[in-house]
């Protein structure tokens, strides 16, 4: 198990927290020709070992960077502006598919940190899968639906919206963890009564029907993730 939850880790540092948007960009923009591509490629076979730091698991970060690279050379050449958002749902479960199927068949442990236990670690990768990649994840399901108003200039903060929502998904996973169930619903009222005013004074069913599709998908992440560390920490103890 914690192997995997390393490599999930490494996975989501590698893929969404030390990957800045230029380097995306300048990706599907040069595809193959992109020195940010290789880069890419080169953090995630460092970022599974560092995890790790096994002698013998240096081949499977090498295997793991290559079909990394594969995969993703794969999504540059062959997605488009209608089927990004499938193309980015797929590689992001062949990517967990290859992590799977190294902790199958790697029989080695990682080797613990010297300071923090596995619950930290498993506690920690929750966390992080909570922030950038659930908010990118969410972004990517409701694309299709986003209304032409929330296209155009607003007089909301700049990316307000992502921290509050990344906030909301902390707030809930630790309720959850630390079994204050009551508190989620709270949050959630709370929320509802803040966006009221701002959906009844747009008078957009559709504006409403985002928000609200928005919410229930960064709640249901939170509640889902908090639910599955809530599980596998009595493992670990």
């Amino acid at each position: 198990m914690m192997l995997f939850v390393k490599l999930l880790l490494a996975h989501l540092l590698g893929d969404f927290l030390l990957q800045p948007t230029a380097w995306v960009v300048h990706k599907e923009q040069r595809k193959h020709k992109s020195i940010y591509l290789y880069f890419h490629i080169i953090l995630h076979g460092l970022l599974a070992w560092t995890m790790v730091r096994e002698i013998r698991f240096i081949w499977f970060a090498l295997f793991l960077a290559l079909t990394h690279g594969l995969i993703d050379w794969m999504k540059l050449y062959f997605q488009n502006p209608t089927s990004k958002r499938s193309w980015f749902i797929a590689d992001q479960i062949l990517h967990l598919s290859i992590l799977a199927g190294i902790t199958l068949i790697y029989t080695g442990n990682p080797i613990d940190f010297t300071i923090f236990d596995d619950r930290f670690w498993l506690v920690f990768t929750g966390m992080l899968l909570l922030t950038k990649p659930a908010s990118v994840l969410i972004k990517n399901i409701i694309s299709i639906w986003t209304p032409e108003s929330k296209e155009k200039g607003d007089d909301s903060l700049v990316n307000a919206g992502n921290y509050i929502g990344i906030l909301e998904r902390l707030f809930v996973f630790f309720f959850l963890i630390t079994g204050h169930f009551e508190a989620v619903g709270f949050l959630l009222g709370a929320k509802s009564i803040f966006r009221f005013g701002d959906l009844m004074q747009a008078k957009e069913r559709k504006l409403t029907e985002y928000v609200l599709i928005g919410t229930l998908l960064s709640f249901g992440i939170a509640m889902l993730t908090g639910f599955i560390v809530n599980y596998c920490l009595p493992l670990m103890s």
